[in-house]
């Protein structure tokens, strides 16, 4: 694995983060930045950034719940945990897309201080989902795709929903939705299927019938193998046909 540690001055303080290379050594200038699960940077999201990575990327994967120091660890199991789900969902209502938002511009001079001087991608899973998108909004000159799955309340009624800012989109956006998700129901995905064409996006919105929350995560639960493989070849066929 080709995982290198460092830190980052973000927002709101020191962020500690993590940067892949491809496996092979060969040399990339394109990034992604690879927005976390609710259950933080861990063995399982480094090997699915590394698989990205070997893509030919500079993936950045941050800790978006630095402003928490020190916490767990978690892995995909830990909602079932009453006491780490308090945690976590503590975390997780302490970092609004706003904060994750300002943290991103330091997290993409991260990029380009790794030498990711081409266009940029995001990517976001469960909470990550939205930030990847509200990120392709609010840095449309240097953000050229986004991805998002099982991402949460992406057309919520809330004040910071991603939605409200697709008309600020610019680069191609995939959208891969779990059959059944309580975070993401259909009334959320007509929502953002229109904000997105209304906003003249180009984008597509996926459902991935049979797949639950989280079903791309080796340490899920729910983790689907086959699914999982699917949402790989999409994800890299998009980056692939947006950063190239």
């Amino acid at each position: 694995m080709m995982k290198h540690d460092i830190e980052i001055n973000a927002a709101d303080g020191v962020a500690k983060a993590a940067i892949f290379r491809p496996d092979n050594g060969a040399s990339a200038e394109r990034g992604i930045i690879f927005y976390m699960d609710a259950m933080g940077p861990r063995p399982a999201l480094y090997d699915m950034a590394q698989r990205l990575a070997d893509g030919g990327y500079i993936v950045l994967l941050p800790d978006l719940f630095y402003r928490f120091g020190a916490y767990g660890p978690f892995d995909g199991t830990a909602f079932g945990d009453p006491a780490s789900r308090e945690v976590i969902m503590a975390m997780l209502r302490g970092t609004s897309q706003e904060m994750t938002k300002r943290d991103s511009a330091a997290f993409l001079d991260a990029l380009t201080a790794a030498g990711a001087t081409g266009p940029v991608g995001t990517v976001g899973y469960c909470m990550g989902g939205a930030r990847a998108l509200t990120a392709a909004a609010a840095y449309s000159d240097r953000i050229a795709a986004a991805a998002t799955f099982h991402g949460g309340n992406l057309a919520s009624d809330a004040a910071d929903s991603p939605h409200r800012l697709a008309a600020d989109i610019k680069g191609r956006v995939y959208i891969g939705v779990a059959g059944v998700d309580n975070s993401f129901p259909p009334e959320q995905s007509a929502r953002l299927a229109e904000a997105l064409r209304t906003g003249g996006v180009d984008h597509l919105i996926e459902n991935y019938v049979g797949m639950a929350h989280g079903w791309t995560v080796p340490d899920h639960g729910v983790y689907d193998k086959t699914g999982a493989e699917r949402h790989w070849k999409r994800l890299l066929n998009h980056f692939q046909e947006t950063l190239a």
